[in-house]
């Protein structure tokens, strides 16, 4: 199966991403989300990123030209139903998506892949709820997704051969790194790094050092380009918290237990870099 057509739910970072590598390979891609600001502001970083690359000579004037007018945008789900393969970067809530892949099912034609970008939640639940398991696969993107090379291609147990190598030709077509990994939550990247980052904010919380010093020890020390802190400010506190009470629930393991003071400042609407402040001040 030949991936023409690719609807993207979620126009936030991840999905203006997916949208942006999708539509520059030359796919016809629509981008769907439930409010026409998150879709306008989604095009607009698309168009920032693009511009950027302009600007750099990474790209010419008519591949961002073209790359833009490989994007519709919509907020309709019924208007993915055509399309090859749709792949669902929402809010890191289960119930949302369960919902999500349940209407899905519904309206999608019957080859139609349906692919989660989630960051933890396993697939096999989404796959259930669709209606068509074999049809359900993980695809997630690492952040920022034009930047970054590897793609985890999550295979389920009901997946098909077709739906999981239809998908990893996909990633490789997207000039990525896929790589497959089996149905467990947090999957590889997660599973590692988000405990990593947990830790390192309960090493504030604790008063064993302060957020610079932390970042300083981790990035000279370890050699991590950049600091756990400042990582989990990027990829946002709230998702930080999402991901780590997926893992304390499936993994039934208090190592994974979030940590209060993270669960603190999300709850002070502290979520990093999209609010403005964080572990620092943007």
């Amino acid at each position: 199966m030949e991936i023409e057509k690719v609807g993207v739910i979620g126009a936030g970072q991840m999905g203006a991403g997916i949208s942006q590598v999708c539509a520059f390979i030359g796919k016809v891609v629509t981008l769907c989300d439930i409010k026409q600001d998150f879709v306008d502001n989604g095009m607009a970083t698309i168009n920032r990123n693009l511009q950027r690359g302009v600007s750099k000579e990474r790209i010419t004037q008519r591949q961002m030209d073209a790359t833009l007018g490989n994007i519709n945008t919509t907020l309709d789900n019924e208007d993915l139903s055509d399309c090859d393969i749709i792949i669902e970067a929402i809010i890191e809530d289960v119930d949302i998506k369960k919902s999500l892949f349940s209407d899905l099912g519904n309206i999608c034609n019957s080859g139609t892949i349906l692919a989660s970008n989630t960051s933890s939640i396993p697939i096999g639940i989404l796959a259930e709820a669709s209606g068509r398991p074999g049809k359900v696969v993980g695809m997630h993107f690492m952040n920022p997704v034009p930047v970054m090379k590897l793609v985890e291609v999550i295979r389920a147990k009901s997946t098909t051969d077709d739906t999981f190598n239809t998908t990893f030709k996909l990633a490789e077509d997207l000039h990525k790194v896929p790589v497959l990994v089996n149905d467990f939550p947090g999957f590889v990247s997660n599973r590692i790094l988000l405990p990593m980052l947990n830790e390192a904010m309960f090493c504030v919380m604790e008063g064993v050092a302060e957020p610079e010093a932390v970042d300083t020890v981790m990035k000279l020390g370890m050699s991590h380009p950049m600091g756990p802190l400042t990582l989990a400010d990027f990829i946002g506190l709230d998702t930080c918290l999402a991901i780590m009470k997926v893992l304390h629930k499936d993994m039934n393991d208090d190592k994974y237990r979030p940590c209060p003071l993270l669960e603190k400042m999300v709850s002070d609407g502290k979520f990093g870099r999209k609010s403005g402040e964080g572990f620092y001040k943007y």
